[in-house]
């Protein structure tokens, strides 16, 4: 495979509200109250799920064969001989409709232990829009809390006190936040990100009351006591987590804190007037304007507000020109 792939929205059912900053993105429809999330490029599928949540390319095949099928082409060789057949990155546009619960993620190590995965749930957020009074988010404690009070508001369900507990940041479009494996967290109602994170749908959802159906969903079925040894408990400076990057002019803007490149990459595009990029897994979303993407080995795609395209290594070097905004996100360097 050579070729860019436009990709169209592909939105799992979710149980939270929101969607209606996708669908504006894009140009189309919102009347999906439950489709708040667009996963883009997606080889993942939902926890528990044979196929719902993956990505299809134009002639009907599920990406995800397709690049088990060709992994150099597609990731190119040095990313295979680091994490085989796996694009090692998902993608998503993620519409908070409403407060999400309070929850967290597992490491490699405890998703490799509990969930025979090789990948857990790191994940950043990139602020694309905001909407409603008071837009924010809740990234880590904002002191250390001692692990059996955290056992005992989960068992009560003591919603006031898990995100009381929690950071309390305001965001705007430009800022980015970096979220490790472990690190409790919530975004509010009214945020739209791009978010990366490696390719699991590991949530250890600590808040489940009037989110989730029950408390095994909330836990993946291991159980609180086992889930709550992957959380990090300890005190968080969001400062140390966040950029802010509005008012950068840069054509090429990095946007996460210098340890997110062990899991992705994030880099804001502006072609002035064009832009050279070496070969790469990639995955564009187009935020604003109008232009041409063009590949030494694939040919070219006309780009607008809205696209979402899908980069294979062996397109080769690649150029993206004209009026444009681009969230580019890739997986990290192999090796690095």
């Amino acid at each position: 495979m050579t070729a860019p792939v436009k990709l169209p929205a592909n939105q799992p059912p979710q149980f939270y509200r929101g969607g209606a900053a996708i669908a504006a993105l894009r140009g189309a429809d919102s009347g999906n109250e439950f489709g708040p999330e667009d996963w883009v490029a997606s080889t993942t599928t939902l926890f528990g799920q044979a196929e719902t949540g993956l990505s299809r390319l134009p002639d009907g095949r599920l990406l995800r064969d397709a690049v088990r099928a060709d992994p150099e082409s597609w990731l190119g060789a040095k990313h295979v001989s680091a994490f085989a057949d796996s694009t090692g990155l998902l993608v998503k546009l993620l519409d908070a409709g409403q407060r999400l619960p309070v929850h967290f993620h597992p490491s490699n190590a405890f998703a490799q232990a509990h969930f025979d995965s090789h990948f857990g749930k790191t994940e950043a957020w990139i602020v694309v829009g905001t909407s409603g009074d008071d837009p924010r988010v809740y990234p880590g404690f904002r002191e250390h809390v001692p692990p059996a009070t955290v056992g005992e508001w989960v068992r009560e369900q003591d919603t006031e006190a898990m995100l009381g507990a929690l950071n309390s940041v305001p965001v705007k479009p430009g800022d980015n936040v970096y979220i490790p494996a472990g690190l409790p967290h919530a975004i509010g109602e009214g945020v739209f990100v791009v978010e990366l994170q490696q390719p699991t749908d590991f949530s250890l959802t600590i808040e489940w009351r009037d989110f989730l159906a029950s408390p095994e969903k909330g836990h993946l079925g291991i159980g609180f006591d086992t889930a709550l040894q992957a959380l990090d408990t300890s005190a968080r400076d969001p400062e140390s987590i966040i950029t802010r990057t509005a008012d950068l002019d840069e054509s090429v803007v990095e946007l996460l804190v210098p340890g997110a490149a062990e899991f992705f990459r994030a880099d804001r595009l502006r072609p002035d007037p064009s832009l050279a990029l070496d070969p790469s897994f990639t995955v564009f979303v187009v935020l604003a304007g109008q232009g041409t993407l063009k590949t030494e080995h694939g040919g070219g795609l006309e780009l607008s507000k809205g696209d979402t395209i899908v980069l294979p290594y062996a397109a080769g070097q690649a150029e993206v020109s004209g009026e444009l905004t681009i969230i580019r996100c890739r997986p990290p360097v192999p090796g690095a």
